[in-house]
């Protein structure tokens, strides 16, 4: 019988567990979307407790507690940091299979040196052993996490309005040496039907000096704050849209919508659309300009359980894979950018795995001659980080297109403690090769491999992004 989760958890043949721990296991991680704050890392934060650190912020282990019937006030609410911590230790062990159930023992082994299974049982002494070690150990600081896992580069997810004071500040820090870059982000502005659409452009007009009040005002305003974070250092650009519908309009059109919504007056869909597949082509055409690369995230149903939401608002783990594809439209999109010349290299994840096939036949449209996968699948998203998920997903990719060409993982996480979805990618990565290895549809060519590993792992990224 296996041993639970050693140093060859995952790894199932020699080849597999050379190609991890002689090669991808010493690469350093280059982090190219997150959601953590810059915040934090300036100030270089100390987690109070291992709730705080494990379970604030983290729907995943949220949507866990909620399946196992747990009061929402140990989830979100206002109970004690041990409570909560002793309602995830009651639900762990019962979630055998679950992605969060790996995830979680990871990062108590790899932060804490902690080789416990949680559960009821072992859970104060859990709570004892990692909290001692938050209070009184530098390396479990926000900088101390970061340095110990090796990441070299990390992209924050920012809005078009943020100052980005924290990024500015960190890049005159010499005494950390991660690069942390802003993010764009631009979903507040392309959603002109939310109802806070108004005064979003208030303040948007507001930081780059400008009164929008119609399309051509808009995209100005735009410019300037693009202008401002490639100033510092942005180099990424992340659109979480629901979907991209096919709906050219021309410039008078949005710009009656705009005024429309900006007079108070309500929208069509048809409407909306229009104004959002538009600002997408105009955005596009300048993340060209800038040498930013484009991430599209679809296929997402957002806040599904409306009077949670209503309760507790977004992000909070109530939403789910849209059951219909998203990427109609993508295609559209990316053939007007490639008429003008002004298709910026683009990663497109789906949340959904039936997406695969389409992404990756897709992307294999829009190459580039002399870039590597200028136009690619990104790495198994959200419900899809699972075992299985990405393991589908890197077949997929192999089997439309050219792996050893893959960018591979992103953390896609609030948490600090969540690198370790690194380790458990490069895992499956490594198996799976070693699987085709081992069943003779590779040859066990160890230069080859190492490469491949290090290309997916590291380099691809580093060179993709311009780090």
């Amino acid at each position: 019988m296996t041993a639970f989760m050693d140093e060859n958890f995952l790894l199932e043949n020699k080849v597999a567990k050379q190609l991890y721990h002689d090669v991808a296991a010493t690469l350093p991680i280059v982090d190219f979307h997150c959601h953590i704050e810059a915040k934090q890392i300036y100030e270089n934060k100390r987690f109070q407790s291992l709730s705080e650190a494990w379970l604030s912020g983290d729907h995943y282990k949220w949507r866990l507690m909620r399946a196992n019937g747990t009061p929402e006030k140990v989830i979100t609410g206002d109970a004690a940091e041990i409570e909560k911590f002793r309602a995830f230790a009651e639900v762990l062990p019962r979630a055998i299979g679950n992605p969060v159930y790996h995830w979680a023992h990871l990062e108590l082994q790899r932060f804490f040196g902690c080789r416990l299974p949680l559960n009821p049982a072992t859970a104060t002494q859990i709570w004892n052993i990692c909290n001692e070690q938050l209070a009184n150990d530098e390396n479990l600081r926000v900088r101390g996490i970061i340095e110990q896992m090796k990441v070299e580069a990390i992209v924050t997810t920012d809005d078009p309005v943020d100052d980005l004071e924290s990024h500015i500040n960190l890049a005159c820090d010499d005494s950390f040496k991660t690069k942390v870059l802003p993010g764009w982000r631009p979903d507040a502005v392309l959603n002109i039907e939310k109802t806070n659409f108004e005064e979003y452009i208030k303040t948007l007009g507001g930081v780059s000096d400008t009164q929008i009040t119609d399309y051509s005002t808009l995209k100005a305003a735009l410019k300037k704050r693009m202008d401002f974070f490639n100033k510092n250092g942005c180099k990424a650009c992340d659109h979480g849209i629901l979907s991209l519908s096919y709906a050219p309009a021309c410039d008078d059109t949005v710009n009656k919508t705009i005024e429309k919504r900006l007079s108070g007056a309500g929208i069509t869909k048809n409407e909306a659309d229009a104004y959002r597949y538009s600002l997408m082509v105009f955005l596009g055409k300048e993340y060209a300009k800038l040498g930013w690369v484009m991430e599209i995230h679809v296929g997402v149903k957002r806040n599904a359980n409306t009077k949670m939401f209503a309760t507790l608002g977004a992000d909070t783990g109530f939403d789910c894979v849209d059951p219909m594809s998203a990427t109609n439209g993508i295609a559209e999109f990316l053939d007007e950018l490639q008429k003008s010349d002004a298709l910026p290299k683009t990663m497109i994840f789906s949340i959904n795995p039936n997406d695969n096939q389409t992404i990756n036949t897709l992307a294999a449209c829009f190459q580039e001659e002399g870039i590597r996968g200028k136009v690619q699948q990104g790495s198994a998203w959200w419900f899809n980080d699972t075992y299985n998920g990405m393991k589908q997903q890197i077949e997929s990719f192999a089997e439309g297109g050219v792996l050893s060409n893959f960018v591979g993982m992103l953390t896609d996480s609030r948490s600090f403690l969540s690198y370790t979805r690194h380790e458990y990618f490069r895992r499956i990565l490594c198996n799976t090769i070693g699987h085709w290895v081992k069943t003779g549809k590779y040859p066990n060519d160890t230069d080859s491999l190492k490469e491949i590993i290090e290309d997916i792992c590291y380099n691809n990224a580093k060179s993709y992004f311009g780090f």
